[in-house]
């Protein structure tokens, strides 16, 4: 792609930790509800649909497909969104394009026009505040970011409880038509979430270092290069594994049960269980990743979340009862909720800073090949067995698989690349050491003033945002 002034954030800039940075975290915790639980809670309008449209219910399911399409695989097109205009801008235009989107759904008189507006154009916008807003996040947030990226996945759990029962009473007092338009009034809300990403200001520079700093950095559109990275191509790998069967065993627990003989209410209570342990569970898994003995290693504890679902899967395929899928959905909710917490979290700490807006998107598009094969493959199985034990089994052993490939491919390939580049590093320095004593003693006396001068006006100038009335809320 061409070169053009990215927007990768001030590298000289340290992370605030707190201050703004906790508006910012609301903002995200705003964007990964909508993002996540609207596909889920735009599915109790289906049966309206199917009545007024004269179509089955695999067409109006589209509905969630496309959603969810739009989310991943729009991916590297929001990297270079983010890239070239900054992430505020991007998400202000994100969120009319998804209130945008359900208001022109509420007027739409067939299938395929809804497909267009709700499937695409609101997917669209969603995708353009959900990935901007983790770019965010990671800026504002280095010691607290794990705490930070489990409170801002719980947003995902907390909107699924709340849209869901939402939609039903829009749906019983204004019909599908009126429950579209609010819903797309309150996507309005994207906006404000936008407003709040306020960019960071670079630490301010002396006069003598003022006429290197104007030259602009020339950065890609979309940087390619993190696939250089051993540690990032395992991930996406893994990720990718994991999808295919993360996302299975929510879709069909309810049918599991009803297929038991189960009362529908009582059958869909089974996925508010599963949610409001997901609640609890984010947050919590933040606060260890977070722990200074386990922050080096949270690509393993990212495994063993995934193990953890894996399993999970497996021993539900064994449920014959009520209760048995009451307790697969209390340790689904915590292995999930686990999950959700980290999967972010480590991508950040695989590839940093820089280049997190082009990796997050080039793995998202890899995710939404998974996502769109995962469900439907789940629904081809279970048709042909006509057996639940079955899809929850495959589930199983897809995420295992994907904790394996992580774990494994971290332990023996990544750890000993980064023992060479420590090596490697540590010569360099030595080497730079080494020119540095060659200096005129007079010209090392200068350095050092300069040296100290810095370091005292450091820690003042960083983590400051900008304040000028284009950019305060």
């Amino acid at each position: 792609m061409g070169a053009v002034v990215a927007d990768d954030g001030p590298s000289g800039v340290k992370a605030p930790d707190g201050g703004w940075g906790w508006a910012v975290l609301f903002g995200c915790f705003i964007i990964t509800g909508f993002s996540y639980a609207f596909p889920k809670a735009v599915s109790v309008f289906f049966k309206e649909l199917i009545r007024e449209f004269g179509i089955g219910y695999s067409d109006t399911a589209w509905i969630s497909s496309i959603l969810l399409a739009m989310l991943y695989g729009t991916g590297p097109l929001c990297s270079v969104c983010v890239n070239r205009f900054g992430c505020r801008p991007v998400m202000l235009v994100g969120g009319l394009f998804a209130s945008m989107g359900m208001v022109i759904a509420s007027f739409c008189t067939s299938i395929v026009q809804i497909y267009l507006t709700a499937g695409v154009i609101t997917g669209l916008g969603l995708a353009l505040n959900f990935q901007p807003s983790l770019i965010m996040l990671n800026r504002y947030f280095d010691k607290r970011r794990p705490l930070a990226n489990g409170l801002s996945a719980a947003g995902s759990p907390v909107f699924l409880c709340a849209l869901s029962p939402l939609g039903q009473i829009l749906q019983h007092e204004y019909g599908w038509r009126g429950g579209f338009l609010i819903l797309g009034g309150m996507l309005l809300n994207c906006c404000v979430c936008g407003a709040l990403m306020r960019p960071l200001e670079p630490p301010k520079k002396s006069e003598a270092t003022k006429e290197p700093a104007e030259k602009k950095v020339k950065r890609k559109l979309l940087d390619f290069s993190v696939f250089k990275d051993g540690g990032f191509v395992i991930y996406t790998l893994a990720a990718s594994i994991m999808v295919l069967g993360l996302f299975v065993p929510p879709v069909f627990v309810v049918s599991y049960a009803k297929d038991l003989g189960y009362q529908d209410t009582k059958a869909a209570f089974l996925l508010t269980i599963l949610g409001f342990i997901d609640i609890f569970a984010r947050p919590i898994c933040g606060m260890v990743a977070g722990l200074k003995w386990v922050r080096p290693r949270c690509v393993y504890l990212f495994s063993f979340a995934m193990i953890f679902n894996g399993f999970t899967d497996l021993m539900g395929s064994m449920s014959v009862d009520y209760g048995g899928l009451v307790v697969f959905c209390i340790f689904f909710g915590i292995s999930y909720g686990m999950v959700g917490a980290l999967q972010f979290e480590v991508l950040m700490a695989i590839v940093g800073t820089q280049k997190f807006s082009s990796a997050i998107g080039l793995v998202l598009l890899a995710e939404a090949m998974a996502v769109l094969i995962g469900p439907p493959s789940a629904g081809k199985l279970l048709d042909a067995t006509g057996k639940y034990m079955f899809v929850f089994i495959i589930a199983g052993i897809e995420v295992t698989t994907s904790a394996l490939v992580l774990a494994l491919g971290n332990f023996f390939c990544i750890k000993k690349k980064s023992e060479e580049t420590h090596t490697k590093e540590a010569a360099a320095e030595r080497e730079e050491l080494n020119k540095s004593e060659d200096k005129n003693p007079e010209d090392a006396k200068v350095d050092s003033i300069e040296v100290e001068q810095f370091l005292k006006d450091e820690p003042e100038k960083n983590g400051e945002v900008l304040t000028n009335p284009e950019t305060c809320v």
